[in-house]
């Protein structure tokens, strides 16, 4: 016996079996109706004024303007004519700022500084989006099964680069400034895995930073210490071009999150600026520039600041250079911001190379092989081709890849030019000679044969920036992160004199303070380049070097002799055979502390010592201070409060905003404005946090 079904009871049961035999056709009429129940008088809201820009919004001129100039591709329709979504206005500058690594790469000066600064002001405004735009064809493409036999790390490293990995080739991303930016940051945490956004592909998760995918490592800092000058009145340390920190900071920061501590080393961070600092005269390599002020984040202390300024030379008269690339091409380099972001960053390189130097490129994965024997500048396109076959792939034997590039460097060995191994990798060495010990004494002997070495890092997830960093200080040779082909510019283009050509070796400094006139003392940062006082004089000990054109800049932080500071003191009984402060004054004088210097030719073994004293009345009630002592307060004001230093005292975002603004100064390469909007998005994720 059959019943009739009810008409309406049959179409809702055929609507059902609808949506679970066809999914697309559900979603499809689900999206239909969600857009339907907007009523007519309402405009939806990825529409509104908040959401939308119109043609003639500034911005939206702005990049029109740099679309039509450099012939960029745009993948969303109408741009140009209809307003847009920031997310569609992100997709559109993504595609303008990968149009201009591409023409960077061929021609460094083809993009011009002004476009270069739209470009950054714009990155800065659209970070969150830009942060969370992904490849459509990369989220379509269905993951391969991970076979047995390969290896747990590159599988563990795979998972997380691609959780963290930022725009590939993007230019640095500056700072949004305002809370409702801020907001959209950390709102991105609560968004579903995929979201479509109509034809521009899907949006990806926030970076993932979970410690199971997340192997990044970074040796332990302590602050330096306040210490009595009773009791330690020598002060003793390396001096320090290097300027990873600070780029890896910016990565941090830019993808929406605060750096690790220990990631913060703020020697570095200062040092990534250069500074005004006067051209040496005579025979130095270096000048000594001293100043005295307040200290900021605590007036009842003063700050001392060491300037040295390397000598800047012509591009006629540098002696020829005999370079080895030594390049990663292990399975973990397999990302877009590494081996890809490595081969664009060389290319810049190549680009500045004259006829009189030599390249050769070694690269190393589960075995060492020369790829380019040792070629004359000239061959540009040679070179280049070498750099464009490179793939990633295999284990990584990073001991092996580096003594190979020291035998091809010996065997193409200048007498009077630069000699170098220049490495790139993200520092995941597992196969080979891989402990750190037998690496730091390989660079060591290499050293003193007169081959030096440059560490270039690249990626994030399984970043291994200690020993990258540690390896650039033995080997004589300076450590840069590489984020952004723009950073790389900066590194191998605008900085290259200073990159590659060493002016001045095993370069120390010793402070000796004054009991009279100074109570205690610390030092900001060089906490892993502090020496032993009897370092100073043996000029066996290993120090840092200064690079043509490298500006050098260390921050005393002083306590006045008698003054009630708040800061806790080391509680040390009086010495009963020293001479007390009272005493000493007479031999002194008005001198607050003298500073010497000692460094050594980059072809002598023996040092040559400078000497200078810096007088109390160095600092006066009514001195301005310089915008060099200004700026570089605030950036270590800004490292302090990054590492929630215990010798922080007042210091604070908005104290980092001040004087960073008084001390800008002309910053023709705007490296200045991008640190000042650097803080601002990290004042917005701290006030979030």
């Amino acid at each position: 016996m059959s019943y009739p079904i009810p008409s309406k009871m049959w179409q809702r049961v055929s609507i059902i079996i609808l949506f679970l035999l066809i999914p697309s056709v559900g979603i499809a009429v689900l999206r239909q109706s969600a857009t339907v129940a907007v009523p007519a008088n309402q405009t939806p809201a990825s529409s509104t004024s908040k959401t939308s820009i119109l043609p003639n919004h500034p911005d939206y001129q702005a990049l029109q303007a740099l679309v039509q100039q450099y012939s960029c591709v745009v993948p969303v329709q109408n741009f140009g004519t209809l307003p847009v979504t920031r997310t569609e206005f992100a997709t559109v500058l993504n595609a303008c700022v990968n149009r201009s690594n591409e023409l960077i790469a061929t021609d460094p000066n083809i993009v011009t500084p002004a476009d270069m600064k739209i470009l950054q002001r714009l990155q800065s405004e659209f970070a969150p989006e830009l942060a969370t735009l992904k490849s459509p064809i990369e989220e379509l493409e269905t993951p391969s099964p991970i076979t047995p036999n390969q290896p747990t790390r590159e599988r563990t490293q795979t998972e997380s680069t691609r959780k963290t990995q930022p725009l590939p080739t993007a230019l640095p991303l500056s700072i949004p400034s305002g809370s409702s930016v801020q907001d959209e940051v950390f709102n991105r945490a609560n968004m579903p895995k995929l979201q479509t956004r109509g034809s521009i592909g899907r949006v990806a998760p926030e970076p993932q930073t979970d410690s199971r995918f997340n192997t990044e490592n970074y040796n332990q800092i302590e602050d330096n210490p306040f210490h009595r000058v009773g009791n330690d009145p020598l002060s003793t340390f390396s001096i320090d071009v290097d300027t990873a920190s600070y780029s890896n900071v910016r990565r941090f920061i830019t993808q929406g999150e605060l750096p690790p501590k220990d990631a913060v080393r703020i020697e570095e961070l200062i040092n990534y600026f250069t500074y005004n600092y006067p051209q040496p005269k005579g025979e130095r390599p270096f000048s000594v520039t001293t100043e005295v002020a307040a200290a900021p984040w605590n007036p009842q202390h003063k700050l001392v600041q060491v300037g040295l300024q390397g000598k800047r030379l012509e591009s006629k008269t540098l002696p020829p250079s005999n370079l080895v690339f030594l390049i990663d091409v292990s399975g973990s380099m397999d990302d877009p911001n590494k081996l890809p972001l490595v081969q664009q960053s060389l290319k810049l390189l190549v680009n500045q190379l004259r006829p009189e130097d030599r390249v050769s490129l070694v690269v190393y994965a589960g075995n060492a092989g020369l790829v380019l024997p040792a070629t004359a500048g000239s061959q540009k396109s040679t070179i280049l081709a070498a750099i464009d076959r490179l793939k990633a792939g295999g284990s990584t034997a990073g001991g092996q890849g580096i003594e190979l590039a020291y035998k091809i460097a010996k065997e193409s060995f200048l007498k009077s030019g630069n000699n170098r191994v220049i490495l790139a990798t993200d520092g995941d060495f597992n196969v080979g000679v891989s402990s750190d010990g037998d690496l730091t004494r390989l660079i060591e002997q290499k050293r003193e044969q007169g081959i030096f070495l440059t560490v270039l890092g690249f990626g994030t997830g399984n970043y291994k920036d200690g020993k990258m960093e540690q390896l650039a200080d033995k080997g004589n040779g300076n450590y840069a992160y590489i984020d952004t082909l723009l950073e790389a510019k900066k590194v191998l283009v605008n900085d290259l004199r200073g990159t590659l050509f060493t002016i001045a070796k095993d370069v120390k400094i010793q402070v000796e303070f004054n009991p009279a006139k100074v109570q205690a003392y610390r030092l900001i940062g060089y906490e892993n380049r502090l020496l032993q006082n009897q370092d100073f004089n043996d000029d066996k000990k290993d120090a840092g070097d200064i690079g043509a054109g490298h500006s050098v800049t260390a921050l005393y932080e002083i306590i006045p002799t008698g003054t009630k500071s708040d800061v806790k003191l080391p509680e040390i009984d009086p010495l009963r055979y020293q001479r007390s402060g009272e005493t000493a004054s007479d031999a002194a004088g008005n001198e607050l502390m003298q500073v010497k210097l000692r460094y050594k030719s980059p072809q002598d073994s023996t040092s040559q010592l400078i000497t200078q004293a810096i007088q109390d009345d160095d600092l006066r009630t009514d001195q301005i201070p310089s915008t060099n002592l200004r700026f570089a307060a605030a950036v270590a004001t800004f490292g302090m409060v990054l590492r929630d230093s215990e010798y922080k005292g007042d210091a604070s975002y908005d104290l980092v905003m001040k004087l960073a603004s008084q001390g800008k100064g002309e910053d023709q390469e705007g490296y200045r404005g991008e640190f000042i909007r650097l803080v601002e998005q990290s004042r917005g994720l701290i006030t979030r946090k």
